[in-house]
């Protein structure tokens, strides 16, 4: 196993998925960040979850995982919902984002220009 593990708040789920996506090591997750590490996961498949996202964040702090909390926490699912919005929405909301996710809506729908 990766040395991903030796970061507080990442444990052997975790740590596969980040290597699936890319990511094989400690060093490779300081260099990139929570934000573009979860991007990262995402591309690769994962589900969007914000709590993931902000343990994430605060695991690279060298802090528990719940210690997220007021404007922070605030600031962080704002940054992730842009995230998901650019990599999954892409404009569109409730129905029409789900179909277009499993390809019943074309990236170019004549009905969004």
């Amino acid at each position: 196993m990766s040395d991903l593990t030796d970061i507080p708040n990442i444990g052997p789920a975790t740590a596969r998925s980040l290597i699936a996506a890319g990511i094989p090591d400690a060093a490779s997750l300081r260099r990139i960040g929570a934000h573009e590490a979860y991007r990262a996961l995402l591309v690769a498949g994962e589900r969007p979850h914000f709590i993931g996202y902000y343990v994430l964040q605060m695991a690279l702090q060298g802090r528990p995982w719940n210690d997220c909390r007021g404007a922070e926490k605030t600031e962080l699912r704002k940054a992730f919902d842009r995230l998901v919005f650019e990599l999954r929405g892409h404009g569109l909301s409730g129905i029409e984002a789900e179909l277009r996710a499993i390809g019943l809506i074309a990236p170019q729908s004549a009905s969004r220009s």
